[in-house]
Order: C-alpha cells, then structure tokens, then sequence
C-alpha cells in the first residue's frame, strides 16, 4: 500500500509523454551529427560487421539478420528493421549505399521489396570504412537492452556519412530532411576546414555547392542553398532532366530523363497520364514508362503542331516533375537536436574524428609497448639463450621456470611468460634477425602514435589522409546540375484551354451550364432544363476559349470562363450561381449576358431604374483574382429600393429611355461620360414623382414597339422621338388615363430578319439586344400569346395601341419576351 502514490493525470500524461518524446528524438528518429546514423541504422551496421556479414564474404539471408539485430540491440519489430536495411539497400535513396542486396529491394515506382526470407544481404565496402576501428576502443559503449552485452552509441565513421547520404525522419516535435551529397565534394569541404577552422561559408561553398541526389536531376537556387546551409532551413526547387526528340510526321515527345529525389515514379507517370486523358493541357496523344535497366525513361509523345513549352511548363507546375525540397537540417548533437547549418555538422565531424584518432592511437601505442617489452625481452633471451635453457631444465614446473627467470634475469612477468610458452623452432639463428627488425618497426610505430597523440597537427595530417583515401576509392562524378536562378514557371492560362465547340445557356434566375454540341441537337430549344418561374435570357453557341460577363440588377458583374462552366445536358437545370457566387443576392437576377473574347475593347453602358445612366469599359472589367467566388461592381446604386434596368454593349450613337409612366427620352450617347465600375454614372431622365425607368436601349433600328402593363402593344416610327440631351422628361408616348391607366411594361427596338443578321444579333431575351420579332407575352392568368412585331401597323406617338387580347386587360401582364426563331 505504500508504494500507491497520489498525482493527477496532468502530471503523469506530462512526465510519461515527456520520457517517451525523448526517447523517439534521441533513440529512434533523427540521425547522430556524428556518423549520420539512426540507432536501427547503426545497430544493422554494427550486428553485420560482428556477424562478418562484410563486402569481401558471401551474401547471408537478410532474415538471419534482422533476427540478429532484434534478438540482441533492437526491442522492435521486424518490419522496421527490414525496412531500414532495404533502404540502405537503394541507390535511388542513398549517394552511397551502404548495405548490398540479392534480390527485389524495391523500386523508384514505390513497389514493396521481397519478403525478407528471400532477400540476401552484406555489408558494402564503403560501410565498412563507417565501422573501422571499432574494436580499438575508439567509440563510448552502452548495454543493450537486456544487458547481456555492448553496443556502440557511434560508430568511427571514416567519412562524413551525415551529409553523404542525408536523412529523412519524423518525431515527437522535430523532423529532419538532409539531403544527400558528393562524397567527394563533402570530402574537399572538411579537408578544407580542417585546415581553415574559421573557414567562411560561402568558402566552402566552392568545396559543396549543393545537393547531389542520386537520382540526379536539377537544382534551382544557390541562393536557398546558401540560406539553408547557413541556417540549416531553406527550399529550393528541383526539376526533371528532360529533352525534346524529333518523331516521324513532324511529331515530337519530351522525353524526361531524371527526375527529382524521392519522386515516385509511378505516381508520377499516372499523373501525367490523368492529364492527358482529362485534356488539362491540350498536345499529349501518350504517356510511356519506358524505363529498362539501363535506366529511366519517360516518354510524353506529343500531338502534331503541339507547343513542347507550354506542356512542360505546366507539367512543371501541377506535377512532380518539378518539386520543392524543403531543407530542414536536424540532427542529434549531444543528445539534444539541434536545426544545423553546414559549418556546425562539418565542425562536429572533424571534434567525432579527432576523438577517434586519438583513441586510437592510444589503444595501437599501448599495444605496442606491449609487444615492444616482449620483444626486447626475447632479444636478451636469444644472447644468453643456454643459460636460459640450463635455468627452465633444473626447474620444477612452469611457475617455478618463470619465477627462477624473474629472480635470476631481472625479466619481468610478461617476458618470462613470452620466455617459457616460446616454440622451439624460435630458437634458430635466423629469429634474431626478425625480433630485431620487429623491435626497430615497433619504436617506429610508438613513436609515430606518439606524435599523432601529442602533437594535433600531426593528427589532422592523419585525418586529412584517411579522408583523401576514402574520395579516392569511392569518389563519383556529380549527378544533380546546379543552376543559380529557379526559373519562374509562366503559363499563359488561354493556351491550356482545349478550344471545342459548346453551347451556353443562362436564365435570369441565375442557372448557367454548358452543353456539349450532341446533347443540344439531340434536343430543342424549348426543352431546356429550367424552373417553371424561369426565363433563359441567353441561348449561344460558344467556344471553350471564350468567356462570359453576367452583369446583374444590382450592379454586379460574374466573370465565368466558358471551359470552367459545368458541362450539363440540355434537358438539365444546371448550375446556380449561388453556389460558387458567395455573394450573389437570393433578389438578385441576371439582366444581360455577353460573350467576349478579350478584354482590350468594348464599352456598355448601364441605366438605373431611378434615372442614372453610365458608361463604363469592358478593360475595367478584366478577371479578377476571386473571380470563381465573387462577382464585382459594374454600377453603383444609389438607394436600396433601386436597380438595374438595363445593361449592353454600345453600338450605335443613340439611347433611348421610356419611363414607366409613359415618357421617352433620346439623346447621343457621348453625353454620357465613361467612369469607373463603382461610380453611379450621371442623371439619365428627370423623372416625375412616382415614375421609374421602364426600358433603355441602343435606337438603332426605324421603329420601336410599347407593351403596357394592361396587355396593349404598339409599334411606333422611332424619328417620332427626335434626339436632345439627357436629364429631361422626354415626350409622352402613352395617353393618360384616369381610370386604370396604361404603364409601360416593356419597349424596345422593332429589328427586320434581315437586321438582326447584320447586327450578329443572337438568342437572347434582353431587350437591346433581340434575334426574332415574335414577342411571347404571358398573362397573370398564364395565358400565352405570340405577336409578330414586325408585323405591327404603326401608331401616333400618344396612342396606346391595342390590346393583344380581348381577356388581356383584366387579367395583366405576368412577363414579356422576345422568343427565337
């Protein structure tokens, strides 16, 4: 009961996840600054070499190993120690691969390697320079976890593996991302700072530009190289090797060579291929991995007269052909992590081998002096040697042999141990010869070890040595090219686009959609999907490359691109603007569309309800950054309770305004002044109380019709109406009533066939802008009629004209259009 101890759950959550962090930093996850190794890395390496499972012996089954390393350093499962051998395994992980393998070590296209029962495995040569000396006293020794025998908490590491072949690891609050490097480069970079201590980064860096990969490819940056060698933090970008062949029939492919460290290639080649197949940039007719054992291979054959620059620009940019490597140089310094630049990793490596050095001379020097006192001791014995002989026969047994040597001779206890187990065949005239050149030899050997222990010039000289050694054996050309500048990836968005022939509709409630040319035809024009209450305001047949500008009557405009519009059969309602448009009003409708292919011209202009009018340019209109989420200003309405009337494009010199209670109005267009999107324009009509503008459009046509909200309709001679200025009442155009007067409903202009087809006058239901001249009328009651306006007899100017219906009048006007063809 004693043992029960009181704490809260916070204090213990904190104290046990506290000793489990330390452990994941320090014991599992992150490399040593010293030899760059994990301690599963370490303990394969070291439990192989103790095995003799080394480069100049044969392959063992890789599952003998893992059991060893399991069985005796490493409390975890046998998958992750597997998997750590298999990485050191591949060369396209690893500049300098430091385990061999028989067998499917896995594949750049992610594919898993064999079970570990059929794999076999050893050491590499180089690996073995990273164990050198080991068993020299050279490295501090910690229990394993059972105790049962010592394990190495480093290894001697006769080249700078740590950035040799980088590192990559996550764990409890750090990860690690250290590329790999040059051997021979890194090599260069230490010697260097060996004998400049202070050496300058950028010194250095004539040494180590950059990152070697071992699957090549090329770096983009020197300046992020420099950052993150300075600060251990940096991204720079890394692209595919690729180039351009010629195909038979004018045909091209890019061929890509190399592609950027830890790129799945699999994945990569599918990606490619996603956008082939959904024609996200048009020209690619195939994707081909061609890789083989000579090495890799991607083919992207090209469509005839297809643009190689724009499609690897933009593989470039939504693919892994071109990535960001993000430096994030962590690694354990005396057992704390520390976030590293390159000079701290240099300096640490050149303290980790100056320790080896020394420890083992040491260790060499004693032994030495050991056999040293041997060999003087049998020296003395060969010149004295029947005396020696006379001493051993008179004594009683072994112990007493060496005890009568050490009384009689002065030899000590080694020398007279060496003296009593010597063979006889030692005894010839010819060992002298050997002992005495041993004995030189061993001075020689003391002396040297000597130098290097007490003088550290000396020490480096050895250091400096051994590494040139090492990039001498084991140096490789450079794979990864290194360019100063990252190239800024510019795609113009317009040549991506597959130009196809659609057709797009919209409605004034606000559903668009487009529709591809088979599904339209299959259908008519009538069967458009839409709700009962909607109108479609806007039927065209359009291309991909185009663009929309719906302008509302609340003075917004919507930007839609017509290849982004959802492709949606005919017979379907479609998109509704609210869904994309966060700020599309649940009152607001759409009063005019227009089909533009650029922006460099084009002027509207746009009347309000309460008599503003402006003009405004479609340049001020070009898409903007949100564009797919909300739409902008084209006017500015004054009061709450007011709203667009009408909305177009300026063609002709004329406008025409038609009040709600009865008045026109017609002035030059130049009058009006061009301002900017969000200004409210200037007055249009001086309206009475009460009255509101009805109707505005281009008067580019003979005559006009009026269709008041009783149901009568006229047409009229447009000259009736001569041309002023803006901001006065205009004429009348209805008689006044006093009982149920006649309100505008609707005006416009009255086109011949002929007309329509010269102005390029498409299906739409705006007013100012119209194809036919049947105008479809639907009553309160939902009675339709249709009226031929063209074939309309003209009326005097304060005519009411007459009614379409004789029920008409008592039933009201619902809703008024132009119907197509």
């Amino acid at each position: 009961m004693s043992n029960i101890q009181n704490m809260s759950l916070e204090d213990i959550m904190g104290e046990r996840f506290g000793r489990y962090s330390k452990y994941i930093i320090q014991e599992r996850a992150l490399p040593d600054i010293r030899d760059g190794l994990k301690p599963v890395q370490r303990r394969i390496l070291y439990s192989m070499n103790k095995d003799g499972n080394t480069h100049d012996k044969g392959f063992r089954k890789s599952a003998k190993s893992v059991g060893n390393v399991m069985g005796n350093f490493h409390p975890h499962g046998d998958s992750s120690i597997y998997d750590a051998m298999v990485r050191m395994s591949q060369d396209w992980k690893n500049r300098e691969t430091l385990i061999e393998m028989h067998g499917n070590n896995g594949s750049m296209d992610g594919d898993p390697p064999a079970a570990m029962r059929y794999t076999e495995a050893r050491l590499s040569e180089i690996a073995g320079y990273l164990l050198q000396d080991i068993d020299k006293n050279t490295v501090p020794w910690a229990w394993n976890f059972d105790d049962t025998e010592k394990e190495p908490t480093v290894l001697p590491a006769a080249f700078p593996n740590l950035l040799v072949n980088g590192a990559t690891g996550i764990s409890a609050g750090y990860a690690t991302d250290i590329p790999p490097h040059n051997l021979a480069e890194v090599i260069d970079a230490v010697v260097y700072m060996i004998d400049h201590p202070k050496a300058k980064l950028d010194k250095l860096m004539e040494f180590l530009p950059g990152p070697d990969f071992p699957t090549g490819a090329i770096i983009q940056g020197k300046d992020e190289i420099r950052k993150a060698y300075e600060t251990g933090k940096g991204r720079v970008a890394v692209r595919s090797r690729t180039e351009v062949e010629n195909l038979k029939g004018g045909k091209k492919q890019i061929v890509v060579r190399e592609i950027p460290y830890e790129v799945n290639k699999a994945i990569l080649v599918k990606k490619i291929d996603d956008i082939r197949i959904n024609n996200k940039v048009p020209g690619i007719a195939e994707v081909r991995d061609e890789s083989d054992r000579d090495g890799l291979r991607i083919a992207i054959e090209l469509k005839k007269d297809a643009d190689e620059e724009i499609i690897l620009n933009y593989l470039f940019k939504y693919t892994d052909l071109q990535i960001n490597y993000n430096f994030n140089m962590v690694a354990i310094d005396n057992y704390t992590p520390r976030q590293v630049g390159i000079i701290p990793m240099l300096s640490s490596y050149i303290a980790h081998r100056k320790d080896i050095i020394v420890a083992r001379s040491k260790f060499d020097k004693e032994k030495a002096e050991k056999r040293l006192h041997i060999v003087e001791g049998l020296i003395r014995v060969l010149s004295i040697l029947d005396e020696v002989i006379a001493l051993i026969r008179a004594s009683e047994n072994k112990a007493d042999a060496k005890e009568n040597l050490k009384i009689s001779y002065d030899f000590t206890e080694e020398q007279a141990e060496a003296i009593v187990t010597l063979q006889l065949y030692r005894l010839t005239n010819t060992d002298i010869v050997t002992l005495e050149e041993e004995d030189a030899a061993l001075r020689e050997q003391i002396t040297t070890l000597s130098a290097i222990i007490g003088d550290e010039r000396t020490m480096y000289n050895v250091m400096k040595r051994e590494l040139r050694e090492v990039k001498k054996k084991f140096s490789s050309p450079r794979l990864t090219e290194l360019q100063a500048k990252a190239q800024a990836i510019e795609i113009d968005t317009a040549s991506l686009i597959v130009e196809e022939e659609t057709f797009v509709s919209v409605t004034r409630g606000g559903y668009i959609k487009r529709t591809s040319p088979r599904s339209f035809n299959a259908s008519t024009v009538e069967e458009l999907g839409k709700r009962d209450d909607d109108e479609a305001i806007f039927i065209r047949n359009a291309k991909t490359t185009q663009s929309l500008l719906l302008f509302t009557n609340l003075g917004n405009v919507i930007y839609r691109p017509v290849h982004e519009l959802a492709d949606i059969r005919w017979k379907e309602i479609g998109e509704h603007l609210s869904q994309t448009v966060t700020n599309f009003a649940t009152d607001e409708e759409i009063l005019y569309v227009d089909l533009v292919d650029h922006f460099e011209e084009g002027t509207y202009y746009a009347a309000t309800r309460l008599g503003q009018i402006k003009r405004f340019e479609r340049k001020d209109l070009t898409p903007w950054r949100s564009y797919k989420t909300k739409s902008v200003k084209y006017a500015k309405l004054k009061s709450d309770d007011d709203r667009i009337a009408a909305v177009s494009p300026i063609r002709l010199d004329d406008v025409m305004l038609v009040t709600g209670k009865g008045y026109a109005l017609r002035f030059n267009i130049e009058e009006v002044p061009i301002v900017g999107p969000k200004a409210a324009g200037v007055k249009a009509v001086n309206l009475k109380d009460g009255d509101y503008l009805a109707s505005a459009f281009i008067a580019n046509t003979d005559s006009i019709y009026i269709l008041t909200q009783r149901g009568s309709l006229k047409r009229m001679v447009i000259s009736l109406i001569p041309v002023t200025s803006r901001a006065k009442r205009g004429l009348q155009v209805l008689r006044e009533l006093k009982s149920k007067p006649h309100r505008v409903f609707a005006a416009g202009p009255v086109f011949s066939e002929t007309e329509a087809e010269e102005l390029d006058l498409f299906t739409t239901a705006d007013f100012s802008d119209r194809q036919a001249e049947i105008l479809e009328v639907k009553s309160q009651t939902l009675a339709a009629y249709e009226v031929n306006l063209a074939e309309l007899s003209l009326s005097e100017r304060t005519s009411n004209g007459s009614f379409i219906s004789d029920t008409i009048s008592d039933e009201g006007v619902l809703s008024a259009r132009i119907k197509s063809y």
